[in-house]
């Protein structure tokens, strides 16, 4: 089924080892991501570390950035992220990526993380489609 989640985390890789992803394109604009917060992602305050949010966020909305190219390769090139409120252990992230405009070699887009219906996170991103494949090392989105 084209809208069902599917793993992204499945090959080596930074999400693999940080907590795997489900992801699903909802459109060709419009993708979901979600993740579940385990004890590896908690800071000393037991919520979720900053730095694990703006990673599913850069993972999550690459993925979606790459989707939206064709499947090309893309790099990040700007990632604002703007902290809304927390979430703990057990919690389930959903990320709603919406792409604004795509180029020939640009793709702009927005994120917003949630989790029980509030707001965690937003984010506005910028990604370049590379003309050359990245050569991947047993990794691939």
């Amino acid at each position: 089924m084209k809208n069902s989640f599917k793993q992204l985390s499945i090959r080596p890789g930074f999400m693999k080892h940080n907590g795997g992803m489900l992801f699903r394109e909802l459109s060709r604009k419009q993708y979901e991501f979600k993740v579940k917060i385990k004890k590896n992602h908690l800071n000393a305050a037991s919520i979720t570390h900053g730095g694990f949010i703006a990673s599913i966020i850069d993972a999550g909305a690459g993925t979606g950035a790459h989707r939206a190219s064709g499947n090309q390769s893309c790099v990040t090139i700007s990632l604002d992220i703007k902290f809304i409120s927390a979430t703990k252990l057990g919690d389930e992230v959903l990320g709603i990526v919406k792409i604004q405009k795509k180029t020939s070699s640009m793709i702009f887009l927005t994120c917003q993380l949630e989790c029980k219906r509030k707001i965690v996170a937003t984010a506005s991103g910028i990604w370049k489609i590379l003309s050359k494949p990245i050569k991947k090392a047993g990794y691939g989105g």
